[in-house]
């Protein structure tokens, strides 16, 4: 064997809603309630283009399209009244397929992976028990950076929660501000189809691979250069 360097293990920053969780239309409908309360009318498909970016862009980028203007405070509103009707429904979100699997087979492997969302505590930590991970399980959530996606700081500050360097990271995620915040951060980013984006969408984004669910990634590690405990 040459004393060349070696590659070092790859690592995985997920992304959740819509990653490792399918609750991307439930947030959708959780924010048309929270519009509607405010007599602000919007389509779903203009919401779920944006289900990925922090609450904060998601309101200003809505406002934009709708040119209504709201006040701080009531952006503050409409981001509880969003948590509050999001976890109205929380009983109705399910793992992905594989979600719990690949991370499961992930940890056996020795491979280090935290979740990385955009999401506040209040609701992305109701997902770790659905997920069977125990209450210490690596995650950032929006309460923990300054900016969030398209934002670079929560995969930036996921691996180092995990102490890897970026570069030697991949991103896991259903949209193209995922794969955006991924570029940003320097990681390589790998696209599922599970939040409702299409292939070339998230191709053109920056995914170098992509893949219909967690369960289909967990089918081909192999190409991710994840190697078995051997």
């Amino acid at each position: 064997m040459s004393d060349f360097p070696q590659a070092p293990t790859p690592a995985f920053l997920f992304d959740l809603d819509g990653t490792l969780i399918d609750s991307v239309y439930q947030h959708v409908i959780a924010w048309r309630q929270a519009l509607s309360g405010m007599g602000i009318d919007l389509s779903v498909w203009r919401i779920h283009r944006r289900i990925g970016m922090s609450g904060g862009l998601f309101v200003s980028a809505l406002l934009r399209e709708t040119g209504l203007k709201l006040t701080q405070e009531q952006i503050d509103e409409l981001q509880n009244t969003h948590a509050d009707a999001y976890t109205e429904q929380v009983h109705s979100v399910r793992p992905l397929p594989g979600a719990a699997e690949l991370l499961a087979e992930l940890s056996s492997r020795g491979v280090p992976w935290a979740i990385a969302t955009s999401g506040y505590a209040r609701t992305a930590r109701l997902a770790l028990a659905m997920l069977g991970l125990p209450e210490d399980t690596p995650m950032v959530t929006r309460d923990l950076v300054r900016r969030a996606k398209p934002d670079p700081d929560l995969f930036l500050a996921g691996a180092a929660l995990v102490g890897v360097d970026p570069a030697h990271a991949m991103v896991v995620g259903d949209s193209v501000w995922d794969l955006l915040a991924a570029r940003r951060a320097g990681a390589l980013g790998i696209g599922l189809l599970s939040g409702g984006y299409g292939r070339d969408e998230l191709e053109r984004a920056g995914a170098f691979r992509v893949y219909s669910d967690p369960a289909d990634m967990l089918g081909r590690l192999d190409e991710l250069g994840v190697r078995g405990t051997e």
